[in-house]
């Protein structure tokens, strides 16, 4: 099963490596890459409650099989995109499917690993689970940077040989195929879907429509209400998508909620540092491929040590010591961008990816252990949608920030250097489409206005554009700020993760 998911952590990053090239090769615009990245973490959230609830009633491990060869197919369509005015729709359209298969696989996966491991032995292992997820997903970015130099198609070709590994040892395992009754929930599934797409895309498309357009904040608010009716509509179910109930334990909100900050920050941070370290910092992929991994580095750290102060004093001192080391890890290396220094800002990579990994293992297993039996697949269902969420919703946010700091600061510089308002302007928004995208050192060419602006200009737009990721890093110190504020209220102790023997005991959901 880790071999399974492990596809499906590696690309929510890997891809961010190879941005550069895929705007450079396929043309995207700024916001068509965002979407590209932002496609797979959306369609992942919006479909992994379904994921798990498949599971449950077609058994685990025929939707890891299915999830699986989805997930594959997915990722050879997006290696093999045609060049043209096709290539943005198909890469997108072939991520979301990507996203799918992600979220039939993953829950799966997870209710296998539950099923396997008594309730005593569960948290150990379900630490060690979303343990070495999180380190996947950090080990993206250095294998994107690997495959790169040969080509960028290969950061989707290489999950084909992991899947055919994943699909014998599957077939090997000999995994009980359990099946739950009840019925699938398909108008849960829906508005879950259409409200989680609506509003990431209010978020996404602010940058070109601008905050005071009502198409974004039609979206915004479409997508927010369309998710209240799906709360509304999931308490009168009998078989809901997700039980809501678990909210009644404040442990779980409060895990939940602390998730929800710290993937605001997590997920994205590795787009963003990326094209920083290729924009401002003239990078090769190679070079912030290795930039990054500072950010494991403290990362694969502190897990560990969350994972030790979880099993010796429950996950409160856990979240709120990884909250803080985050915000201040995030803030020091905001302000260090704009020294354009790689050397300078290792230590402050360190910590904000320590203070991520302070928090992810330990507040998803805590939140894992506080239902057992029957409930216990729906609050795995809810932490996963909930991480995958907010990291769509980060993408989207953080996104908009750069490239509208991006726009406004080149546009200042070019005015300064004597262009005209309407010129500047013209010629600042074709800049910012170009960098947001597509960070690389080399020297722009040709003879339009944004080309010939580039070259005379390219210094002080590395400088522009560093200053306006200056805003994305101290957004992120913000986000773990509140989760400081959130993991405050959290009840303490350590969860319970024997099953009480008033209860009958049942087979786990597979919601995961």
């Amino acid at each position: 099963m880790m071999f399974a998911v492990a596809m499906t952590f590696i690309d929510q990053t890997i891809v961010s490596i190879a941005a550069p090239d895929i705007v450079r090769e396929l043309g995207l615009s700024a916001s068509g890459m965002q979407w590209v990245v932002n496609a797979y973490l959306l369609a992942l959230a919006a479909f992994f409650a379904l994921g798990g609830r498949l599971a449950d009633l077609y058994g685990p491990r025929r939707v890891v099989v299915i999830g699986t060869i989805v997930f594959v197919v997915s990722s050879v369509l997006c290696g093999c995109v045609p060049k043209g005015d096709a290539a943005q729709g198909w890469l997108i359209a072939f991520r979301a499917t990507q996203g799918f298969g992600a979220a039939l696989l993953f829950p799966a996966a997870l209710a296998v690993v539950v099923a396997v491991f008594p309730p005593e032995r569960r948290g150990r292992a379900l630490a060690l689970f979303f343990g070495i997820s999180g380190a996947l997903t950090a080990i993206g970015p250095l294998l994107g940077g690997w495959l790169t130099e040969w080509t960028w198609r290969a950061v989707f070709w290489v999950n084909v040989p992991v899947a055919v590994v994943a699909l014998v040892l599957t077939g090997l395992a000999h995994i009980s195929d359990r099946r739950r009754a009840g019925t699938l929930d398909v108008p849960g599934a829906a508005l879950m879907a259409i409200g989680m797409g609506l509003s990431v895309l209010g978020f996404q498309q602010a940058w070109a429509w601008g905050w005071d357009s009502a198409a974004t904040w039609g979206c915004i608010a479409g997508g927010l209400v369309i998710l209240y009716a799906f709360v509304r509509y999931e308490r009168g179910v009998r078989h809901p998508l997700i039980d809501l109930r678990v909210f009644r334990d404040k442990a779980f909100t409060v895990d939940a909620a602390v998730l929800f900050f710290a993937m605001l920050a997590f997920v994205p941070l590795f787009f963003f540092a990326s094209v920083y370290a290729q924009v401002s910092l003239s990078a090769s992929p190679n070079q912030a491929a290795l930039f990054l991994l500072y950010v494991f580095a403290g990362f694969a750290i502190a897990s560990q040590w969350g994972g030790r102060i979880l099993d010796k004093q429950g996950a409160r001192p856990a979240l709120k010591m990884g909250t803080v080391v985050g915000a201040v890890g995030f803030a020091l290396w905001a302000g260090k961008l704009t020294d354009l220094s790689m050397h300078d800002q290792w230590p402050y990579a360190c910590l904000a990816g320590a203070g991520i990994g302070f928090i992810l293992a330990p507040a998803s297993t805590d939140a894992v252990n506080r239902a057992i039996g029957p409930s216990y697949g729906e609050v795995t269902g809810i932490t996963q949608t909930v991480r995958n969420f907010a990291a769509s919703v980060g993408m989207a946010v953080f996104g908009t920030i750069l490239t509208h700091v991006t726009n406004t600061n080149v546009v200042n510089t070019l005015e300064s250097r004597g262009f005209s308002s309407n010129v500047a302007h013209e010629v600042a928004r074709d800049v910012t489409e170009s960098i947001t995208g597509n960070g690389d050192d080399s020297t722009p060419t040709g003879t339009g206005p944004a080309a010939s602006a580039m070259r005379d200009a390219m210094d002080a737009v590395r400088m522009d554009f560093a200053e306006a990721n200056q805003w994305v890093f101290y957004g992120m110190a913000i986000a773990l700020g509140v989760g400081f504020l959130c993991a405050l209220r959290h009840p303490g102790g350590r969860a319970v993760t024997e099953q009480s023997a008033e209860e009958p005991r049942k087979t786990p959901s597979a919601t995961g």
